[in-house]
């Protein structure tokens, strides 16, 4: 997660929609979820030697004016590398057995060289291997922010962290996971409120994030609606227009991207 917040910084006055309807996403095209079994977190060796390169590379991080995303992206990583559709912020991200996935990229995320329109929706496959949780993308930022210190003063998205802390909180934030009006659920392990479950190791969730309106928010998990947020001050536009994956300390992966434009 790292440490400590952001000072005086202006809290985001926010709106928490309750009675959102639980919907399940519908399946990426042509069957494309799918059962595999769990394949090795990152090599300890090639997580040691990506942390040594991006803590020694300073350079700035530049992003060229990206497409603007006007159809259906999909994208199921059943390929040998990356490739030039992401912009990778740590060389601990990789390919591995047809998914995404990092380990301690220490708020370094991975993203999209497409940029979004005001209303998107966005689904993909997440897990961890580490009874830890804390699978984190980020939506709506510059495309390029990545974290300089161990505090992510950095962001320009919205944050969103299942099992964030140590699985003790899910978290959706504005600019700063620290700040005091960000909006979390604390988990209880024995809840039967299942939005309120901690992420479970080796399972693989579906994630659906959406604005329909140009100003709400909304984060879905297997179906099961997390939050609603108005933003009297929305995200969007130049240095809001890009999505991330990212991760802190866990091993965690990805598939299944699916990101539909929704105009704005």
């Amino acid at each position: 997660m790292g440490e400590n917040t952001r000072a005086g910084r202006k809290p985001a006055a926010w709106c928490l929609l309750l009675g959102l309807s639980a919907c399940v996403p519908a399946d990426p095209p042509e069957g494309a979820r799918r059962a595999r079994v769990a394949s090795p977190s990152p090599s300890l060796e090639r997580v040691q030697h990506a942390l040594q390169r991006a803590e020694a590379g300073s350079a700035e991080f530049v992003v060229e004016s990206e497409p603007r995303l006007e159809r259906v992206f999909f994208d199921d990583f059943e390929r040998p590398s990356l490739g030039s559709d992401y912009a990778a912020t740590s060389a601990v991200w990789g390919l591995e057995g047809g998914r995404l996935c990092a380990r301690a990229a220490r708020n370094r995320p991975v993203w999209l060289r497409r940029r979004l329109p005001r209303n998107v929706r966005v689904e993909f496959d997440a897990e961890t291997a580490a009874p830890d949780g804390d699978i984190k993308v980020e939506l709506f930022g510059d495309g390029k922010s990545r974290a300089r210190s161990n505090a992510y003063i950095d962001a320009t998205s919205y944050l969103l962290i299942y099992g964030g802390w140590k699985n003790r909180f899910h978290v959706l934030a504005r600019l700063d996971e620290h700040a005091a009006d960000r909006l979390e659920l604390r988990v209880e392990p024995s809840s039967s409120e299942p939005r309120a479950l901690p992420v479970l190791p080796n399972r693989r969730y579906r994630f659906r994030l959406e604005r329909l309106d140009g100003e709400t928010l909304r984060w879905f998990v297997d179906g099961v609606a997390l939050f609603g947020f108005r933003d009297p001050e929305p995200l969007h536009g130049e240095g809001h227009e890009y999505f991330a994956f990212n991760d802190w300390e866990t091993p965690v992966c990805f598939d299944n991207l699916r990101i539909e434009p929704l105009g704005g």
